[in-house]
């Protein structure tokens, strides 16, 4: 008979991985967890930090990997948490296949707050350490089936159970969203929509478009109803918000159902929208089926609907109770519709830096890999700043001028993608960046983006950044990128200077 998946906590120094293993073990009222590093003390009779001292780190790593891999090979369901070095060696990494492999995420600053002058023999210079971490990070992120961020830790007992999930979906990962107002899974992985567990209880009305729909809706488990809305922007309005409301009350929702968003941008936040307000609020899943959406504008609770004056003028924050963010979907979009993504994921990669940006700029496809990416840097930002009082309005980067211009356009001319694009462009202009800017401007050109547009007045456009939502008082913020990875919020742009940056946008 073959055993149980076991849960595996794994991560760097200091992200309480001993602790989340222990809680997670009384929570299933199972055996005590194992912890590895306390088995391989006992096995050498002294603390680790004297191991690495007296008798060297290849000596500690060799019979770290033996212990770990007997006790991964031998598992039979249970909670184990691993050093941080032990998934390190591929043969710690072959055991991990048939486990359910949890990365317990910690920032660099509240790491080394834990680890240093602790007998940690890896933290004593911080330099090292954070090197360290960094070197770490890629092989713990290659490894993980689900993320838990940093934070509150009682969040655990909500994601416990879908964590243990996770065993009899095998390619399915499980990013474990946080903000100020609630907690969510967020699945990404391809078959999910039929795959994975059915994360919220109750009768499920889905609101999709009249596209998507007759492609996706009857592949949605367990459907309730079904309310369908012309497909585009121009319909992301409160007539249709209205139709909806009343679909809802004809097949008779109550508060112990939920709305399932099935589609792109457009759909998920009016459906989402239209959960955040009927009967004062329901359950809303957001299943994506655009690369925008699955990289982007499913995550963090942003709903509503446009004005004719201005985009998403009306709405309210209101957080999914999940995400399930199914790849396969997106085989059915037309090229155009592909590129159109293709903008947020630049963005998000200019916010992220680092890896994702290296990625990107190497001009690398969208794949599964990017699209969790993209999803788990929009969430860290969410997770702390939920309702953009800070942090989070970097995620603006290039929509201030891209909804500006999809407003003077009438929501007809461009789809949001481009008119994102072509906002980053005008952004760059605008943080003084001009290698970045041509940097940018041949990734969006070679996935089939506009770079430039005529006939647009640079003084319309202006006009209507006036009308942003983010306006306060007589200024209008600004995102500006010093670099990818240091992208600022709150910056002042004089009228001049942005009317000459979209000028520019004429090619």
């Amino acid at each position: 008979m073959s055993r149980r998946s076991a849960l595996v906590f794994i991560g760097f120094m200091g992200a309480g991985k001993t602790t989340l293993a222990r809680q997670a073990a009384r929570l299933l009222r199972g055996p005590e967890a194992v912890d590895s590093d306390r088995r391989l003390e006992a096995q050498w009779g002294k603390p680790i930090e004297r191991v690495f001292d007296e008798d060297g780190e290849a000596a500690f790593r060799a019979s770290e990997e033996a212990l770990v891999c007997e006790l991964l090979d031998t598992a039979d369901g249970g909670v184990v948490s691993l050093g941080g070095g032990a998934v390190l060696s591929p043969k710690v990494q072959a055991a991990l296949e048939r486990h359910v492999t949890v990365l317990c995420e910690v920032s660099p600053a509240t790491a080394w707050s834990r680890a240093s002058g602790r007998g940690r023999p890896l933290a004593r210079d911080r330099d090292a350490f954070a090197a360290l971490q960094r070197d770490r990070e890629v092989v713990y992120e290659r490894l993980a089936d689900a993320f838990l961020p940093e934070g509150e830790r009682d969040q655990l007992g909500d994601a416990l159970g879908h964590l243990t999930a996770l065993a009899d979906a095998p390619g399915l990962r499980l990013v474990w969203a946080r903000s100020a107002s609630g907690h969510y899974p967020v699945f990404v992985g391809r078959g999910a929509l039929t795959s994975v567990p059915w994360p919220v209880a109750g009768r499920r009305i889905c609101v999709s478009d009249e596209t998507v729909a007759p492609l996706h809706a009857g592949s949605v488990p367990g459907l309730a109803g079904l309310v369908e809305i012309p497909a585009g922007e121009q319909h992301k309005t409160l007539v249709t918000a209205e139709r909806v409301w009343r679909a809802f009350v004809a097949q008779g929702a109550t508060r112990a159902d939920h709305v399932v968003a099935l589609g792109g941008g457009v759909v998920g936040d009016l459906a989402g929208f239209c959960a955040a307000t009927y009967q004062r609020g329901i359950g809303v899943v957001q299943v994506p089926t655009t690369v925008v959406a699955q990289v982007d504008s499913a995550y963090g609770g942003k709903t509503g609907v446009d004005l004719p004056e201005a985009k998403n003028y009306v709405g309210a924050y209101h957080q999914p109770r999940a995400v399930v963010v199914d790849p396969e979907l997106l085989a059915t979009l037309p090229p155009e519709e592909h590129a159109a993504g293709y903008a947020e994921v630049v963005k998000t990669a200019l916010i992220a830096g680092g890896a994702l940006w290296e990625h990107v700029a190497a001009g690398h496809p969208v794949d599964d890999a990017t699209i969790l990416a993209c999803a788990r840097t929009k969430l860290a930002v969410v997770a702390g700043d939920e309702r953009d009082d800070g942090g989070r309005q970097v995620l603006n980067l290039g929509h201030t001028v891209g909804h500006a211009i999809e407003t003077v356009t009438g929501y007809t001319r461009l789809r949001h993608g481009e008119a994102v694009g072509l906002g980053l462009l005008a952004a760059l202009t605008l943080s003084g960046r001009p290698e970045l800017r041509g940097e940018v401007a041949a990734l969006l050109a070679a996935a089939g983006l506009p770079i430039s547009i005529e006939g647009v007045d640079p003084e319309a456009v202006a006009e209507a950044t006036l009308r942003d939502k983010k306006r306060l008082g007589d200024a209008v913020p600004f995102v500006l990128v010093e670099a990818p990875g240091a992208v600022r919020h709150g910056q002042a742009v004089s009228g001049d200077q942005l009317r000459a940056a979209v000028a520019g946008l004429a090619g």
